[in-house]
């Protein structure tokens, strides 16, 4: 595997050697300096181009960077995007942009550190901070939301149960009840923080700010692929939930829709009380 010197490196070398390229910015994890260093960080580098019609041109241009095991170019308005995972390894996430938009593109990202400017024509960045992309504290409208959804699809689950649709039944779970969940584990993390920092993509930190005890009541809702399974994810989920959704509205001074969590909750254990006489 190439080495983050041989990587940076390349990039810089490429980017020197094109006069087409004119400026070089790294976004993401590595210009992050609270973010964890590892091997497997991806290098979200940006050019910023003046003839950007040419790499449309020919796109085999990009093989100068190693060998690709994988390649995506997603859909952009204005600029050039190439997710290239490589055979060693390394991965880079390169975006050209014109250059008459380096004002509005560079600005976007507080994440952003300039490595290359030829002709000092980017604008002045500041130092790179997560800030963006810290948990921003629930309104109360947030948090009605939240709970009523979390409450509102569980039954949807229990259904799903019942009639032995488990695809459907572990969607609900996955897609929506445990989002829900993890938007108020969230919540809960960034109190003891002051809102301060960053859960990561997917969440990915959230662990490092949670009891261990919560942590395991957590990986307790990732259910198997049985119909028993998934009841028991269903349940413990509700539990971890009203615990946490409990806690948070003590902390801001809202109030927790206990009518709600003792109908649905109550339901719940009928249906899967019905489904277990039944057979089903």
């Amino acid at each position: 595997m190439r080495t983050e010197q041989e990587m940076m490196g390349l990039i810089l070398g490429v980017a020197a050697a094109d006069e087409r390229v004119r400026a070089v910015v790294m976004n993401g994890s590595r210009a992050d300096p609270n973010a964890p260093r590892d091997i497997f960080q991806d290098y979200d580098i940006v050019y910023y181009v003046t003839d950007i019609d040419s790499y449309a041109e020919d796109r085999s241009w990009v093989d100068i960077f190693g060998e690709r095991m994988i390649m995506q170019m997603p859909k952009s308005d204005c600029c050039l995007v190439y997710l290239m995972q490589f055979t060693d390894g390394n991965r880079i996430d390169l975006t050209l942009v014109p250059l008459f938009e380096k004002q509005e593109f560079s600005t976007k990202d507080k994440l952003a550190v300039a490595l290359m400017d030829k002709d000092n024509v980017l604008p002045p960045l500041p130092s790179p901070t997560d800030e963006d992309y810290w948990v921003r504290p629930p309104s109360r409208q947030d948090y009605d939301e939240c709970c009523n959804e979390f409450w509102w699809v569980a039954v949807y689950v229990a259904k799903g149960l019942c009639r032995r649709e488990i695809l459907y039944a572990k969607w609900h779970l996955d897609r929506i009840v445990r989002e829900m969940l993890l938007q108020m584990l969230e919540w809960e993390a960034s109190i003891a923080t002051d809102f301060l920092v960053s859960m990561g993509k997917c969440r990915k930190r959230l662990e490092a700010h949670l009891p261990e005890e919560q942590w395991q009541a957590l990986l307790l809702t990732y259910a198997d692929g049985s119909y028993e399974g998934t009841w028991n994810s269903l349940f413990a989920a509700c539990d971890l939930f009203r615990q946490t959704a409990k806690f948070v509205a003590s902390h801001f001074g809202y109030e927790y829709p206990g009518g709600d969590d003792q109908r649905v909750s109550k339901h719940l254990e009928r249906l899967r009380d019905l489904c277990a006489s039944s057979g089903v």
